[in-house]
């Protein structure tokens, strides 16, 4: 199938406006939970939770700080293989409180062990967000603080999220044809 032919042979699950509804929620349950005296660092883990993190913030009204951290158990594939680390944060994490914005949980293997980074790093606290979670028959390994939309046990891409190195752009959320 030709790149510019699956778009138009996905089907979307959210679209903008429920995606920007889950963004809303999302916001004001971090607000409620995490604000505090210090900023909130956000750690954006790269690339997926580019798009999720950069509708976030502007809804976050709290003193922040941002930097991102880069590891990947896909990269172009459809199947998740090692974590290869990619860029870890320049910004120093002993004592602070780490806000790590990604944009799907599935099996929780990436999320778990960038939480176990920041946690050696001596953050004070590890808070997570994904903006998806799959509906799995598995618990992940790691559960994430906030959850913005659950997705069947499918591949998906759009918002954030990509089809074979693309498509990260697609206004919505879409299963991927087969």
């Amino acid at each position: 199938m030709k790149s510019s032919e699956v778009l138009q042979e996905a089907t979307c699950l959210h679209d903008q406006a429920s995606l920007h509804h889950a963004l809303d929620r999302l916001a004001t349950d971090i607000e409620r939970t995490l604000t505090g005296e210090d900023p909130l660092l956000v750690l954006t883990v790269m690339n997926g939770g580019l798009v999720t993190a950069g509708q976030l913030l502007t809804r976050l009204p709290m003193a922040l700080e941002t930097d991102y951290i880069h590891a990947s158990r896909y990269g172009q594939a459809t199947e998740g293989g090692a974590l290869r680390w990619v860029h870890r944060p320049e910004t120093p994490l002993k004592g602070r409180r780490v806000l790590v914005v990604d944009d799907i949980l599935d099996r929780g293997l990436t999320l778990s062990a960038l939480v176990d980074y920041v946690r050696r790093e001596g953050a004070r606290s590890v808070h997570t967000v994904a903006l998806v979670q799959k509906a799995l028959a598995q618990p992940p390994a790691v559960e994430a603080d906030f959850v913005g939309l659950t997705v069947p046990d499918r591949f998906v891409f759009g918002f954030g999220m990509d089809w074979r190195g693309l498509w990260r752009n697609a206004p919505g959320i879409y299963i991927a044809p087969e």
